[in-house]
């Protein structure tokens, strides 16, 4: 959807709830749905600018859960705004979930929240920066492509141009002990099962294919469910035949030509990983940012040794780790501070 489309579309909602000073909360329209976040603003008469938090895959429960709402007190000690909200269908926010939801989707939403918060005239709101995890690493670049005027991205375990779950799976099986030769047969038999869906191949053929995964106790448990029943397989098999596959790794791209829109990010970039992520392949999403943001703009990187894919300091990083482990939710030290030091030196 192109940007003047956007605007067509913003019937706009505005209230306050005051049980905090600095809380707020924020409606705003997009594709006919109204969508439900909380904004924080400074209590300092001297707004610097609004970031818009920008959330990875899955559901959302931003306002109720008080999501990521550490990092926004830190941006706002630093004198910026934040704004966050529910993607369709959780909390308060109209509409039904979508997880395959496109990322320029995605990126068109937050640019009518941009728009819808500058209608409103809300503090800072003239002067954008983004901040996301996760999945957000490909939105947040379509965003500054579009939205010519992002004053900065903080990136937070930022993914590279393709699916990253191969590198998830494999990760978690050597976590948990396995031997390498067992995990190549089950990573080929993941990429084989993957080709022969997306090629419009038969159940009979991926069942075959997949004999071995279906086994796996890390995968069953991922997929919460045994192996797919006919129905299920070519329910799923007709969205993900839309998907474009990369031919040499038998893995999804989401966003095409990744790399040249990196390239055309014209704001300073932080980004900060989590070295025991096993979720996104950090090194290799560093590696990107380099030889592509690095080329162009002011660009920081910081990692830090103990962190996981949602920078709490960890042992091994493990997909299940803080549930089987009960592990405190503790940030890794110094991750908050980097934020804030970093942006105020913007400034």
């Amino acid at each position: 959807m192109k940007i003047s489309a956007i605007l067509t579309l913003l019937l706009l909602f505005f209230h306050y709830s005051f049980s905090q000073a600095d809380e707020s909360y924020f409606e705003f329209e997009y594709e006919g749905v109204s969508l439900h976040g909380v904004l924080n603003l400074p209590q300092s008469d001297s707004v610097k600018g609004l970031v818009l938090i920008i959330h990875g895959s899955g559901r959302t429960q931003a306002v109720a859960q008080n999501m990521h709402g550490d990092v926004r007190m830190s941006l706002v000690e630093a004198g910026y705004a934040t704004y966050m909200w529910d993607k369709m269908g959780c909390g308060k926010s109209g509409g039904t979930f979508d997880y395959n939801q496109t990322v320029q989707s995605s990126a068109d939403e937050a640019i009518a929240a941009i728009y819808a918060l500058q209608q409103h005239k809300i503090p800072g709101s003239e002067e954008i920066g983004l901040w996301g995890i996760s999945r957000a690493g490909w939105i947040n670049p379509l965003i500054i492509n579009q939205y010519k005027d992002i004053k900065f991205w903080i990136s937070v375990s930022g993914v590279d141009d393709k699916e990253n779950f191969n590198y998830l799976f494999e990760e978690n099986l050597r976590i948990g002990g396995m031997p390498e030769d067992s995990i190549q047969l089950l990573s080929a038999e993941l990429k084989e099962g993957a080709r022969i869906s997306h090629t419009g191949g038969s159940y009979e053929n991926y069942l075959a294919a997949t004999q071995h995964l279906w086994k796996n106790a890390f995968w069953l448990r991922f997929n919460q469910t045994s192996q797919p029943n006919e129905t299920g397989y070519y329910a799923f098999q007709k969205d993900f035949m839309e998907e474009k596959m990369d031919s040499l790794t038998g893995l999804i791209v989401y966003v095409p030509g990744f790399d040249s829109i990196l390239s055309q990010v014209n704001c300073p970039v932080l980004a900060i990983f989590g070295e025991k992520d096993k979720n996104v392949d950090w090194q290799k999403t560093k590696a990107l940012y380099e030889s592509t943001l690095g080329k162009r703009v002011d660009l920081s990187i910081e990692s830090f040794p103990n962190g996981n894919h949602n920078l709490f300091q960890c042992n091994t990083g493990g997909f299940y780790e803080f549930q089987d482990d009960k592990l405190p939710w503790n940030r890794c030290e110094g991750f908050l501070d980097a934020m804030k030091n970093w942006i105020r030196k913007l400034d």
